[in-house]
């Protein structure tokens, strides 16, 4: 028996026609789809220790379910002591099951462990119907053992969709059960 994700499941089943539904599409084609995650860790202190990163890649590897890599810096900044080429960051990009297995984890299990949360906000949308919020302490995520980590650290995780528009990304992410702050719109 072949496995596949919750979150693919309730995709086909439930979010395209209540989307179409709602946007009127004509074809299944023109709803919006998830296609990728990002997720991006900005390590700055790296500079002095060369062990964050590698701390950084293991981590994020163990959140994501796959080998992240580390970013390097693209040019010289002497007032941060930065050299081109030298690592300053971690990332990894999730697509297909992996993609929708850290989405269910993110919504169902990472982000009620949020201190004091209110909901995410909705003002992270680019224009082109990709959205990016920003977490402040990777601890949130049951994967990693808080005695195990050396500094507590945030990142940005990045939805890129196929949504031609913010309003219908911000439908498809909320179908999907981001919890926004303003879900009266």
């Amino acid at each position: 028996m072949n496995y596949i994700p919750r979150l693919k499941v309730k995709y086909t089943e439930e979010i395209v026609p209540s989307l179409t539904n709602h946007f009127q599409y004509k074809t299944r084609m023109q709803v919006p789809r998830l296609l990728k995650i990002s997720l991006n860790q900005g390590l700055g202190t790296a500079i002095a220790d060369k062990k964050q990163i590698d701390n950084g890649i293991e981590e994020m590897s163990i959140i994501a379910g796959q080998k992240a890599v580390s970013t390097k810096s693209r040019k010289d900044i002497s007032n941060f002591k930065v050299r081109k080429g030298m690592p300053i960051g971690v990332r990894v990009t999730l697509r297909g099951d992996k993609m929708f297995e850290f989405l269910d984890r993110l919504v169902s299990v990472s982000i009620p462990r949020i201190r004091d949360f209110r909901g995410i906000n909705d003002k992270g949308f680019d224009g082109r119907g990709n959205y990016t919020f920003g977490i402040t302490e990777q601890i949130i995520f049951p994967e990693i053992d808080i005695d195990k980590i050396s500094k507590i650290g945030g990142m940005d995780i990045t939805f890129v969709t196929s949504a031609p528009t913010d309003k219908e990304a911000l439908a498809l992410l909320k179908e999907f059960g981001l919890p926004f702050k303003n879900q009266n719109k």
